[in-house]
């Protein structure tokens, strides 16, 4: 399900492969969702027949990241392993928590993304920026992606477009395009091992989750442009495994936390401001997954490629809450109103089907306010069996859903 943020849009994904012949789908879209996927909580219908609360003068401002940054102490650095990691979106929340894990595992760091990850560097001290390195360029730029690689012993992949709206070429030439271009020249160059971050979106056909465990993916039946462009990634990135290139696959779901930007801070602001419905009650039951979580999982499954290779994995905080409780815990935590409003699911479908249509032609400068997709997944239970992943990964979630959102309360209130 789409609503993370870990990964940041515009960077891609990669090894040629029959999954998509020509370069394109040959199947039509269907309307799916998920880690680094767009934000669905966060998006939110305003059909005129709900009753709506009256507007807030001021609404909600996220404070100052900079105020509330912790920096890794030299301590926490220790001696080098002598391996160096290729680390793609490492600016979003997602990829700087898996690069600080890395670094705070001994490990050398080069970041690749449009940008430079400033928030990264600043979370270093001297010791961890003496291992970190940074080259800008997009995973479609072959020349980019093959300098990127250059001393890499390791790549793990969580670039990616992630949206709710947007033509499917933009979505193919991130995610599945960029996607086979660093497969293929990460095996030119020698890398033996490749983490790649994906989405239980995509094998999510429109009904509920509930208890499944690691399916496959399926682009023909992923549900949005999102779910389905991440599920053709996900099947050039298994297809490539093999004896001279071991790929593992991670789908972290639902990713939150201090800072989040794509998901949090958006259900904070909306919420400030009375735009904060629940549908049908908020009794969706959904699983997530705090972002150090999430990051300690994939650095995991770097450490245990071994054993996680060649096989998909969901990962989860494995404590199923229903979607009001965690936007009412998330509101709770920063201190601003709890949503009240209630939208019956299928009224918020209809009013999704109609915004999509107008954003075609009229697209606003952000996400649009609703779609079709949006609305399934807030009204669809979401949660799965971590067992087969705790028990290849050998780990377990160190901070639980309530401590959390008890940092979440530090952030933002403290």
């Amino acid at each position: 399900m789409p609503w993370n943020r870990g990964s940041h849009a515009a960077d891609g994904n990669g090894a040629e492969g029959p999954t998509t012949p020509g370069g394109s789908p040959a199947a039509a879209p269907g309307p799916s969702g998920e880690a680094g996927a767009p934000s669905a909580v966060a998006a939110v219908p305003r059909p005129a027949a709900a009753a709506e609360a009256p507007p807030r003068e001021t609404a909600w401002r996220a404070p100052d990241p900079a105020t509330r940054r912790r920096v890794l102490p030299d301590a926490e650095a220790p001696e080098e392993t002598g391996r160096t990691v290729l680390v793609t979106g490492a600016s979003g929340m997602l990829g700087r928590e898996v690069a600080l894990g890395l670094i705070r595992g001994g490990h050398r760091v080069t970041a690749f993304q449009r940008s430079d990850a400033k928030a990264l560097k600043a979370s270093l001290g001297e010791r961890g920026r003496e291992r970190l390195h940074q080259h800008r360029g997009t995973l479609t730029d072959p020349d980019a992606v093959e300098r990127a690689l250059d001393g890499a012993d390791a790549v793990i992949h969580l670039a990616a477009k992630v949206s709710v709206s947007g033509p499917w070429e933009e979505y193919e030439e991130a995610n599945v395009r960029g996607t086979r271009v660093l497969l293929q020249l990460a095996r030119w160059a020698g890398v033996r091992d490749v983490v790649y971050v994906s989405s239980p979106s995509v094998s999510h056909a429109g009904s509920s989750f509930m208890g499944q465990a690691n399916e496959p993916a399926d682009p023909c039946a992923a549900r949005g442009n999102y779910a389905r462009s991440k599920a053709y990634g996900e099947r050039l990135a298994l297809e490539a495994d093999g004896e001279d290139l071991r790929v593992g696959v991670v789908r972290p779901h639902l990713v939150w936390g201090p800072g989040d930007t794509q998901l949090v801070e958006r259900i904070l602001e909306r919420a400030s401001r009375g735009g904060l419905p629940l549908l049908d009650q908020g009794a969706a039951l959904i699983d997530s997954t705090y972002v150090t979580n999430a990051a300690d999982a994939i650095v995991r499954c770097l450490e245990r490629i071994d054993a996680a290779h060649g096989r998909p994995l969901v990962v989860t905080n494995g404590e199923p809450r229903t979607v009001g409780e965690l936007l009412t815990g998330m509101c709770r935590a920063a201190g601003v109103p709890e949503p009240v409003r209630r939208i019956p699911s299928p009224l918020a479908r209809l009013a999704g089907r109609v915004i999509e249509k107008v954003w075609e032609r009229r697209p606003g400068e952000d996400e649009p306010p609703m779609t079709e997709f949006l609305a399934e997944q807030l009204s669809t239970a979401h949660w799965f069996d971590q067992r087969e992943t705790r028990e290849v990964l050998d780990w377990m979630p160190a901070v639980s859903i309530d401590a959390g959102m008890e940092r979440l309360r530090e952030y933002y209130r403290g």
